[in-house]
This record gives structure tokens, sequence and C-alpha cells, in this order.
């Protein structure tokens, strides 16, 4: 008896049994289907093995976390230029007459007879605002007329010139040397100008 060459024919293996979902799988699977979502239409470019047709997983995206926007650096803040200092304005010859002649009142009056530099600069500051704040209109301001070389005339130089500073400027309109009956050279009448609001 001749032995044949061919190698035995074997039956294939059985397949393997799909096993039935569970109840408890199936409800897993259709909470899990629920969650998924498509996938945008952008897709890779396929590569030859991948073309075959096998069945793709949809794996649903992966949430990125929220993240808060970046805090931006304070913007400067734009520079206010700051108000212009009111310029004086003369008193005017009808106003100076009025003054002198006693028409037009004279709302108070501060005295810096004897007082050095530094304490008759405070005594007016605190003067001028106190007279701006209650709404005076006319105050004067005695300077005296001074001895040569005395504390006194120096303040008859000084008081101009401090009127005409940025800090005085905002509290007064101007002022001018005040009539015979209430000082002439020794004293100025001063404009106070009004508080806004």
């Amino acid at each position: 008896m001749k032995r044949s060459s061919r190698p035995p024919v074997l039956d294939p293996p059985p397949s393997p049994r799909r096993r039935a979902l569970s109840e408890e799988d199936r409800a897993l699977w259709d909470l899990v289907a629920k969650q998924v979502k498509p996938l945008r239409k952008h897709r890779a470019p396929k590569s030859h093995a991948a073309k075959r047709s096998e069945p793709t997983a949809t794996v649903p995206p992966v949430a990125k976390p929220s993240m808060s926007p970046r805090p931006h650096a304070p913007a400067t803040a734009p520079r206010v230029a700051k108000p212009a200092v009111p310029p004086l304005a003369p008193l005017g010859k009808r106003e100076r007459t009025k003054l002198s002649r006693g028409r037009s009142g004279i709302e108070a009056r501060l005295d810096l007879h004897g007082m050095t530099q530094v304490r008759a600069h405070h005594a007016l500051s605190n003067f001028l605002q106190r007279a701006h704040y209650e709404g005076l209109t006319f105050v004067l301001v005695i300077t005296g007329k001074g001895r040569t070389g005395g504390e006194s005339g120096v303040l008859r130089r000084q008081v101009p010139q401090w009127l005409s500073l940025p800090e005085f400027r905002s509290l007064v309109v101007g002022f001018e040397e005040a009539g015979i009956g209430h000082g002439g050279e020794g004293a100025l009448y001063v404009r106070i100008r009004r508080a806004r609001g």
C-alpha cells in the first residue's frame, strides 16, 4: 500500500461562539453609546494599511480642562492732563472804585502785621481757603507799608508774589492795591474765585 504524499486534510476548528450579552452588559453598552459623540469630519489621511475595511471604534472626545483666561497686564491709565491754572484777572477800575468808596462791601479782613514770612504764608493760605469755601467775593489783606529793611516791608513785596502762585490762583481771581481809606499801598483788595458746584 502506497503512502500518499499529501498531508492529511484537517477540519477547520470550530468558530468560537458569540456570547449573548447579559441584561447588565446591554444596559452598560446603552449608557456608553449615549455618551459617545461622533468625531468631526476632519480625518487624518489614511495609510494603505488603514484602508482595509476594519471597523473603527468611536472614541469619545476627551474634554479639555477649562482654563481661566490669562490675566491681562494692567493697562496703564491714560494720563489725565492737569487742569490749567486759571490766570489772574485785574479787578477793573469800576470794581476798585466801588470798593474804595464803600459801595461794594469787604466781606473779610486779614492783617499780617508783625508776622514772619512762614507764619504769614500759612495764615494767608488758611484765610483764602476759608473765604473760597464760604463763597465770599471781596476780602482785604493788610500787609503794612513796611519800614526799610523790616519784615513788614518784605510782606508787602511777598504777598503779591504769593497770590500769583498756582496754589493760590485756584482761590483768587485777581488782586489790586487797596484805596487810601483801606490802607493804600499797605493793603490789597483780593477777589475770591467762586467754588464750582
